[in-house]
């Protein structure tokens, strides 16, 4: 997704008040707005607490304030600087983690994103944006700029079937129907179970559906899906995430409250930032039973 990050990014460079900082990461990518914002362009080094303490006092002069680094390096590195200066304040700096979930696989866990939305989200004001496909970029970030919220984007690489078209950017959205149990998935994750999912037979086939914007309460499932839930045929979430703090908590305490019985609930999740060794993003995720193999079991058992 990063190319097309930067191209997005290019397009809204003629805004004179929109800055961008990066964590001395971007080379070889994002040459194209180094080149279009010029000064408003800037290396912060090897120094994250620095650059988000700069990016909030950008934003509290009304600059339109970017800052972009490895996905752990822009929210567990410098968390106290989001918290006091960013979260505490309400200033509406956009955090840009490249690779999240498991995105960095063979770096290991240092390199490894899988608490990052949960813990953010513990902060006052803060919204996590989980584009799941590269076409999705352009709505992620106009979202993100609209809000007056501080924001964290996570991203990924787009994983979707050749063939598979996709639709236009919402914070939900249904990618298929069936008669089976619901299936929600947060951000790109969800492009590796469609060619699987797809070819169940109408009565398995879930309705797998995508979020890609948190928390809940400021995005809350739309009524279809809660009608679904209801139906009591079961639900399954999956998301590249520790269970704390994850969407599923979140999802289970919602359903809770709202008198909802989805039935059977089941989790898919990150489970360990260690492992005894150390592969791929889709090594990683089959550790972690993410692959569509662990998916069926739950969704399609025996099929």
């Amino acid at each position: 997704m990063r190319k097309q990050l930067c191209d997005a990014l290019v397009a809204r460079a003629a805004n004179p008040d929109m800055v961008f900082l990066t964590g001395d990461l971007g080379f070889m990518a994002l040459e194209p707005l180094q080149q279009a914002l010029g000064t408003r362009f800037i290396n912060a080094g090897v120094a994250e607490q620095n650059m988000v303490s700069v990016a909030a006092t950008m934003a509290r002069e009304g600059l339109e304030a970017w800052a972009y680094s490895i996905a752990p390096f822009c929210y567990a590195r410098p968390f106290e600087q989001i918290r006091n200066d960013v979260a505490f304040h309400h200033l509406p700096v956009k955090l840009i983690g490249n690779g999240g979930g498991y995105g960095y696989g063979v770096m290991g866990p240092t390199h490894h994103a899988i608490e990052d939305y949960g813990i953010l989200l513990t902060l006052p004001h803060l919204r996590a944006f989980i584009p799941a496909f590269d076409e999705d970029i352009d709505g992620t970030l106009n979202q993100a700029a609209a809000s007056a919220d501080p924001a964290y984007i996570r991203l990924g690489r787009g994983e979707p079937p050749p063939g598979f078209s996709v639709p236009a950017y919402a914070p939900w959205r249904q990618l298929l129907a069936g008669h089976g149990m619901t299936v929600i998935v947060v951000g790109p994750l969800v492009g590796t179970y469609l060619a699987a999912l797809q070819t169940l037979p109408d009565a398995l086939r879930p309705n797998l559906w995508v979020v890609t914007e948190l928390p809940l309460d400021k995005n809350e499932p739309p009524p279809a899906l809660l009608e679904q839930l209801a139906s009591g045929r079961g639900v399954c979430v999956a998301e590249e995430h520790v269970r704390r703090g994850s969407l599923g908590s979140e999802l289970a305490l919602h359903l809770l409250g709202q008198g909802i019985d989805p039935g059977a609930f089941h989790h898919l999740f990150a489970k360990a930032h260690h492992y005894a060794t150390y592969g791929s993003q889709h090594f990683l995720r089959t550790q972690s039973g993410l692959d569509s193999a662990s998916l069926l079991t739950k969704v399609a058992p025996g099929h």
